[in-house]
């Protein structure tokens, strides 16, 4: 598999600024340290590149005989921090590994019709360490986005859903993080790429949006869901009735799918306010032609009542856990 270098790095560098006299009367044995262990990559006036490996071992330096508070990194030009917050950083480090080992596999969960009818399967993503135990997948996707690796994440599991697809006859519901997917066209080339090496028709895909975080730029979330289009697959949005909660952003996105929060299913025969949310989500999927979808569904009267209101798909416990796929 190929990756984009900015993206993949094995490693991490570092940039280190120093501050204060005091601070800087130890910068000349530090520079000579780090270059007699190959750990300098450049040296700068008062900041200074280097490996990741070189980290932890300065930490302990810094905190013994230097005012830390002086003490800045980042990584990849991103913000400066405290160096205290780099500790933090170096304990994620385990996420490396699950990325470049490819660590995840997936379990399937039924998305059934009005008559409980299988219509589709969600892929759901499940981690493992190098001992094989399992990693819970919010903690796989905090680390990613502390290493800024989400968007090398988002791939090795969007990749190998779709190599996972070739073993199920449904469609498939794959998600995937619109803010770690920087270009379209270079980032998503391989997922098209792969789904023909396959033979997996296009039209078998439905890309879903996750909205771990707040997608802020509608115009670059509409390119990537064009992207998709435009080539054959189909996208849905998640948890409609929180973020693309207006209207108009959900007419101007114009989802195949709209998956209703299951904050708004679960209870909703019995409760008004939730009953308002669904129908009016139902009114705008009915009027933009995008299929009603409602997950977290778990018990049978709220089943019915959502059926009755006329939601045409539903995923949750009452039809299925997730499960591993059968080989």
């Amino acid at each position: 598999m190929e990756y984009c270098k900015a993206c993949m790095k094995s490693s991490l560098d570092y940039q280190i600024r120093l501050n204060g006299i005091e601070n800087m009367k130890h910068l000349p044995q530090i520079i000579t340290y780090l270059k007699l262990n190959d750990l300098l990559i450049k040296d700068k006036n008062e900041i200074l590149i280097m490996k990741e490996t070189a980290v932890a071992g300065l930490i302990d330096f810094f905190n013994d005989h230097m005012d830390t508070e002086l003490i800045s990194f980042r990584v990849d030009q991103n913000e400066w921090k405290p160096i205290k917050e780099a500790a933090e950083l170096l304990d994620y480090q385990w996420i490396d590994k699950v990325i470049f080992e490819e660590l995840v596999n997936f379990h399937i969960q039924p998305i059934v019709d009005a008559d409980e009818q299988i219509y589709a399967h969600e892929m759901l993503a499940r981690f493992i360490d190098d001992k094989g135990d399992e990693i819970g997948p919010y903690q796989v996707f905090v680390a990613a986005k502390k290493r800024n690796r989400t968007y090398a994440l988002d791939k090795v599991c969007r990749m190998a859903a779709v190599r996972n697809t070739a073993s199920i006859d449904t469609k498939v519901f794959i998600n995937f993080i619109p803010t770690s997917i920087y270009s379209p066209e270079h980032c998503l080339k391989s997922t098209v790429e792969l789904a023909n090496q396959l033979g997996i028709k296009s039209s078998q895909f439905v890309f879903e949006v996750v909205e771990t975080e707040q997608v802020e730029d509608l115009d670059h979330l509409k390119r990537i869901l064009m992207y998709y289009q435009e080539r054959g697959f189909q996208y849905a949005l998640d948890d409609v009735g929180e973020g693309f909660s207006t209207i108009e952003v959900l007419k101007e996105l114009s989802p195949h799918y709209m998956k209703l929060d299951m904050k708004f299913v679960q209870g909703v025969s019995s409760d008004l306010e939730k009953q308002k949310a669904a129908i009016r989500i139902l009114d705008v999927a009915l009027q933009i032609g995008s299929v009603p979808l409602a997950e977290g569904v778990e018990e049978r009267e709220d089943f019915i009542w959502l059926k009755n209101k006329g939601f045409k798909l539903f995923q949750g416990y009452l039809f299925g856990k997730p499960m591993p796929i059968p080989v």
